[in-house]
C-alpha cells in the first residue's frame, strides 16, 4: 500500500533520516522508532502530505502520491500528536466539523462513535471542560466515521488511562486483522497480540553514514 524509498528529509542543517526505505502493507503494522529529535513526527507529517520539503519518493499502491493524493488522503487517517479539536465546540460538533472537511456524512454515527471511546452523556459539553484523555478520546474517535485502509497515528496513547490504552490497543489490532494498515509513532510498549515491524530511523541513519 505505501512505500518509501530512499527518503532524505533535514532541519536546520541536521540530517534527519536518509536513505530511508520501507513499505507497509494491508495487515500489516509498522512502529516508527527513533531518540527524540530523530524525525518520526516529520516523517508522518510527510507521508500525509503536510510536509513537503523532503527527497525521494513516495508511492501508493505502486503509484507516486503525488499523482494520487485525492485518493490517498480520501482512504487514511492521520491522528498527529495534539488532539486537534476545538476546544470551544462540544464533541458533536467537532466530528461533525470533521466529516464535513473531509466530504463525508456522518451517517447519525456520532453518538456511537463517541460512546466506542467512553465519552457517552459528553455529547454536547464543551470541549474545554474535558480532561485532557478525554479530549485525546474525541480526537481518536474520528477514527469510526470514515471508512480509512490505513492509519497514521503520532502518540495516540497520549493523555489515555490505563483502561483507554487497553481499549484503544483492542481496536488498534481488529483494524489490523481485518485488513487494515497501522503506522505509529508511541513511547507505550505495545501489545497488540500481532507482530509490529519496527522502522528504527537511529539505526537507519547509522547504517547510512556507515555505508
Amino acid at each position: 500500500m505505501l512505500e518509501g524509498q530512499g527518503l532524505f528529509c533535514e532541519r536546520d542543517d541536521r540530517v534527519l533520516f536518509q536513505h530511508l526505505d520501507f513499505s507497509l502493507s494491508a495487515g500489516q503494522v509498522m512502529q516508527i522508532q527513533g531518540s527524540n529529535g530523530s524525525g518520526k513526527t516529520t516523517l508522518l507529517r510527510i507521508l500525509c502530505g503536510l510536509n513537503t520539503d523532503y527527497e525521494g519518493e513516495i508511492l501508493w499502491n505502486k503509484q507516486p502520491i503525488r499523482k494520487v493524493r485525492t485518493e490517498f488522503r480520501d482512504t487514511v487517517f492521520f491522528l498527529g500528536h495534539a488532539p486537534a479539536i476545538n476546544k470551544s465546540l462540544s464533541p458533536t460538533e467537532n466530528l461533525r466539523w470533521f466529516c464535513a472537511s473531509r466530504g463525508v456524512s456522518d451517517n447519525g454515527n456520532i453518538p456511537a462513535a463517541l460512546a466506542t471511546f467512553g465519552l457517552a452523556g459528553y455529547e454536547d459539553v464543551p470541549c474545554y471542560v474535558m480532561s485532557a484523555g478525554q479530549q485525546r478520546r474525541v480526537s481518536l474517535a474520528r477514527m469510526k466515521l470514515i471508512a480509512a485502509k490505513m492509519w497514521i497515528l503520532d502518540e495516540p496513547f497520549t493523555a489515555l488511562d490505563k483502561r483507554g490504552v487497553a481499549e484503544l490497543e483492542t481496536m488498534l489490532a481488529t483494524f489490523v486483522k481485518e485488513g487494515g494498515a497501522l503506522m505509529l509513532t508511541t513511547h507505550h510498549p505495545l501489545q497488540l497480540q500481532c507482530p509490529v515491524e519496527v522502522l528504527d530511523l537511529d539505526r537507519s541513519n547509522d547504517e547510512a553514514d556507515s555505508s
